[in-house]
């Protein structure tokens, strides 16, 4: 994969245009971002929580770097395009995360708005990670008919698992 700005990984530093296979980056963010993403829907969500104040400086101080390895990583065009499909995929994580709060007797509706907050952004920033590694595991990131075909699939997979999870749902949580 091809780096799009200057990082460093252990002693060795890249820069923009260097190229580092994909094993150097996904295990550590999927499973950094598993961790994070985790402890920040489990603030929000449990019983006496913290304030929302400390979830937002938690969730928003991990956000904000992975936004940046982000960016250093992928380009600034692909975070962008993260970001528009986030807004163009609310329904998608909305059905996702209520479908998770459903596995413990909960739901969407019994927070506040400003509650889903951080675990959206958490949401955002792993779907794209996902993505990304799929591209890249495949090896199809610089081959435009192979990358239609695992964005096609993507889509398909997503737009399932989004359905699966509405269906699923118990029928008072439609509203």
């Amino acid at each position: 994969m091809k780096i799009h700005g200057s990082i460093s990984i252990g002693n060795k530093s890249y820069s923009s245009g260097d190229t580092i296979a994909w094993h150097q980056v996904y295990p550590f963010f999927l499973i950094h971002m598993l961790m994070f993403g985790g402890s920040g829907f489990l603030m929000a969500y449990v019983a006496n929580g913290p304030p929302a104040s400390f979830l937002f400086l938690h969730g928003g101080f991990a956000i904000a770097i992975y936004t940046v390895f982000y960016i250093a990583i992928f380009g600034r065009d692909e975070v962008k395009w993260m970001f528009i499909n986030a807004i163009l995929g609310l329904v998608g994580m909305w059905s996702q995360i209520d479908w998770m709060l459903a596995r413990f007797g909960k739901h969407m509706g019994d927070y506040p708005p400003y509650r889903h907050i951080v675990p959206f952004l958490y949401y955002v920033l792993y779907t794209f990670l996902l993505r990304n590694a799929v591209l890249d595991i495949t090896n199809c990131r610089e081959d435009d008919k192979r990358k239609r075909v695992v964005d096609n699939a993507y889509i398909i997979v997503s737009v399932a698992a989004y359905a699966a999870s509405l269906i699923l749902r118990k029928p008072h949580a439609w509203l």
